[in-house]
């Protein structure tokens, strides 16, 4: 779609609505667009939330190739954007600001729907927003609960594994991260390791439905550490010298394992968001309405979910977990983002540049070894 193409569809969201951004996400393998829109009412509206998945782009190959996936982007980009306008029955004169991630993230992605946003933004005159991708799942418990802060966040996702305070638009305190593998990649190398298809998480999850999570004793890292960091790497291992101690393995034994895996990882998870939720209640005690928020796409896993709601019932907190379509990569949240930025008055010059490393908590002591991957996407 040329910026400055003709869409002839009625602006039917313009009535009743305060303000609208377009916002695009291409940081890694989801090309996707969304409008949202503030109300004049105070309250958040999307409009349009188009995501289109490259899971066959990659599927033979076991994971994400970034040529391929910068290629596809190129290719679907337009349309993608042309059709978020169309679901939302916009045009782009009736657009306020435009956002797009900038980073972190895959450098051919992120200059594809940097670019894209900045062509749009140009052509109309409009404001563009960079937008930080890490940034977007922080709040992307505000855009489906408005939820106040300050809050707790677990952003657990392919790249990252962290513990984060927001107390609010742009402050952010890292507590803890991954010192090697994130949870999502330690899903998928799971998935690959026992030869199942790509996408990982859901692969292992669909088959732990069907396993004995205790036939197997995996190891439990990090757990009953003061420290709120993650460590996967060597529940990975085990996994694996377990699967070549009982090969050739049979349906039933990577269902086994597959269970074994995700009891592994639930419990983890659960430990060390005990410890911060203990942490959170101390540092903010007269909060009324203390609230656990979870973001990414590994947040989506039932278990998982399972393990935080026992967690915040025990700590008298509320867990916000977004509809699963929030939690993956989406332009919904970029969106979001944008709109709270914009409203702060915390626009970019159309010269900013794609960052690959970004991290949200840019005042955290640097990470250390493998886990220097928490500050990507």
């Amino acid at each position: 779609m040329s910026p400055t193409e003709p869409i002839t569809v009625p602006n039917v969201a313009l009535a009743g609505h305060k303000l609208l951004v377009l916002g695009i996400e291409t940081s890694c393998d989801e090309t996707a667009a969304a409008v949202v829109a503030r109300t004049p009412g105070g309250g958040t509206e999307i409009l349009s939330n188009v995501i289109l998945s490259q899971i066959a782009e990659h599927a033979a190959f076991g994971g994400v190739v970034p040529e391929i996936a910068a290629r596809a982007h190129v290719e679907a980009l337009d349309g993608i954007v042309r059709a978020a306008l169309i679901e939302a029955g916009v045009t782009l004169d009736a657009i306020d600001a435009v956002a797009a991630t900038v980073g972190p993230g895959l450098v051919g992605g992120l200059l594809v729907g940097a670019m894209t946003g900045k062509a749009i933004a140009a052509a109309r005159g409009l404001p563009f927003v960079a937008v930080n991708h890490l940034e977007g799942h922080a709040l992307s418990p505000r855009l489906s609960d408005a939820i106040a802060y300050p809050y707790l966040l677990l952003l657990v996702s392919g790249g990252h594994s962290q513990i984060l305070l927001v107390r609010g638009l742009g402050d952010y305190e890292r507590w803890g991260s991954t010192i090697d593998d994130a949870l999502g990649e330690a899903f998928d190398k799971t998935a690959k390791l026992l030869s199942l298809p790509h996408p990982g998480g859901p692969s292992v999850e669909k088959l732990a439905a069907k396993g004995d999570p205790k036939r197997f004793t995996l190891p439990r890292p990090m757990k009953g550490e003061a420290r709120l960091d993650f460590s996967f790497s060597g529940l990975k291992t085990a996994l694996r010298l377990v699967a070549e101690a009982n090969a050739p393995l049979s349906d039933q034994d990577v269902a086994d394992l597959c269970a074994g895996f995700q009891l592994a990882a639930a419990e983890t998870v659960a430990d060390r968001v005990r410890r911060a939720l203990s942490r959170f209640r101390e540092a903010f005690p007269d909060l009324a309405d203390p609230v656990l928020g979870v973001a990414g796409g590994v947040g989506a896993n039932q278990a998982i979910r399972a393990a935080l709601v026992a967690e915040c019932r025990a700590a008298g907190a509320r867990l916000v977990a977004p509809p699963l379509v929030l939690c993956g990569d989406n332009g919904a949240m970029i969106a979001y983002a944008g709109l709270e930025r914009f409203e702060a008055g915390r626009t970019d010059p159309l010269d900013v540049a794609v960052r690959s490393r970004w991290p949200l908590d840019e005042k955290s002591a640097p990470l250390v070894g493998h886990g220097r991957r928490g500050a990507k996407a």
